[in-house]
C-alpha cells in the first residue's frame, strides 16, 4: 500500500499546532508542521473558564489550519485538545466554536491518554524505539511522565504542571528578579519531590528502574516546544532542523546557565535571542525552570530532545483510530 496522507491539529494551551504526515503502517514522515500561539490558557488557570477571546481566536487558528490541510490534499483531518481543554467548565464553547469555524469535531483527549500518545509519538524513532525511557512532554498546562521501554510501558500519568499554568501562577516581573527567581525553582522543587518523584518511588521502586532490560541506564527524553527551543539556543539555530535539534544533548549544567542568562533579560532582550521564538520570550521563563527543575530533582544529568510526540501517534490514528473525514 501507499503511504496516506493524514493531519492533525493539536490544540494545546498555549499553542494550536498542525502536522501533516505521510503514514504507511507505523512510519509517519512529516511534510509540514507548523504552530500558532493562540494561548487558550490565557486567563483560564484563575478561573477555570476559557476566555471568550482566547476561544475566538483558538478556533480562528484551528479553522486556518484545516483549510491549509485542504490545500495539502490529505484524506483525513483529527483535531484534539488537551490540558487548559479538559480542565475547563466550559469546554463545549470551544468546541461550539470549532465546529462553526471548520466544520469539523474537536475530540478531547485525557491525560493519560496524552501521555500515551506522547510515548507513542517520540517512539517512532528507530533510535530511541528500543531503549529505556524516562519521557516527558511539557505544555502549556500539563506535563506527561512515562517511564517505558519498548511496548511496555511502566508509568504514565499527567500532571498539572506547565509554562502557561506556572507563568499565572507565579508571574515574574520584567525583568525577573533574583527573588523571584528563587522562589520559582523551591516551588518547583516542592512539585517534583512530593508530587512526581513520590509517584515514581511509590509505583516503581524508582531507584530500581534506573536501569531497563539488560541493565541499560534509562534516558531521559524531553519532548514538546521547551527543549525543542533548548536545543536551538544551544545551537544557536535559528531554522527548525530536526535532525540537528534530536542530535543534541543538553546537560544539566547547561539548562542552568540557558535558565540564570534568560532570567536575568528583560522581555525585549530574550526576543532577540538566537534560536528563541519571540512569540515564546515570555513563556520560556517557566519552561527550562521546569527542564531543570526535572533533571535535578530526579536524578539525570543529560536531557535528550525529540521533536516528535503527541502528533506523531495521533497522525497514525493513535491507540484508536478515529481520524474525521473532512467534507468534500
Amino acid at each position: 500500500m501507499s503511504p496516506v496522507r493524514r493531519a492533525v491539529i493539536d490544540v494545546g494551551t498555549n499553542s494550536v499546532k498542525m502536522l501533516v504526515a505521510a503514514v504507511d503502517g507505523e512510519t509517519v514522515l512529516p511534510l509540514r508542521e507548523e504552530s500558532r500561539q493562540s494561548r487558550l490558557g490565557s486567563g483560564f488557570f484563575s478561573s477555570g473558564v476559557l476566555q471568550a477571546e482566547a476561544i475566538d481566536r483558538t478556533a480562528r487558528a484551528v479553522a486556518a489550519f484545516v483549510s491549509e490541510a485542504r490545500e495539502e490534499g490529505v484524506s483525513a483531518i483529527r483535531l484534539f485538545a488537551t490540558s487548559a481543554a479538559r480542565d475547563a467548565q466550559n469546554a463545549d464553547e470551544l468546541i461550539a466554536a470549532v465546529r462553526k469555524a471548520c466544520g469539523l469535531e474537536l475530540e478531547i483527549i485525557t491525560g493519560e491518554q496524552e501521555a500515551e500518545w506522547a510515548f507513542l509519538g517520540v517512539t517512532t524513532d528507530a533510535a530511541l524505539a528500543s531503549e529505556p525511557l524516562l519521557l516527558f512532554d511539557i505544555g502549556g498546562g500539563s506535563t506527561e511522565f512515562i517511564v517505558g521501554q519498548g511496548r511496555e510501558k511502566h508509568f504514565r500519568e499527567s500532571f498539572p504542571l506547565g509554562t502557561v499554568r506556572l507563568m499565572e501562577e507565579m508571574p515574574p516581573s520584567d525583568p525577573p528578579r533574583a527573588a523571584e527567581l528563587a522562589a520559582a525553582r523551591e516551588w518547583l522543587r516542592t512539585f517534583l519531590v512530593t508530587r512526581v518523584r513520590s509517584r515514581l518511588e511509590r509505583d516503581l521502586r524508582w531507584e530500581s528502574k534506573l536501569y531497563g532490560r539488560d541493565g541499560v541506564p534509562v534516558r531521559l527524553v524531553g519532548t514538546g516546544g521547551t527543549p525543542t527551543i533548548l536545543a536551538k539556543m544551544e545551537t544557536g539555530m535559528e531554522e527548525y532542523n530536526r535532525e540537528r535539534i534530536e542530535s543534541t544533548r543538553l546537560s544539566l549544567e547547561r539548562v542552568r546557565w540557558h535558565a540564570e542568562r534568560l532570567w536575568s533579560m528583560p522581555l525585549t532582550e530574550r526576543q532577540q535571542v538566537a534560536g528563541l521564538p519571540r512569540s515564546r520570550a515570555d513563556v520560556i521563563l517557566a519552561g527550562v525552570l521546569i527542564c531543570e527543575a526535572i533533571m535535578r530533582e530526579l536524578g539525570f544529568s543529560e536531557l535528550r530532545v525529540s521533536t516528535r510526540g503527541v502528533r506523531f501517534a495521533a497522525v497514525r490514528g493513535g491507540r484508536e483510530p478515529r481520524a474525521v473525514r473532512h467534507r468534500a
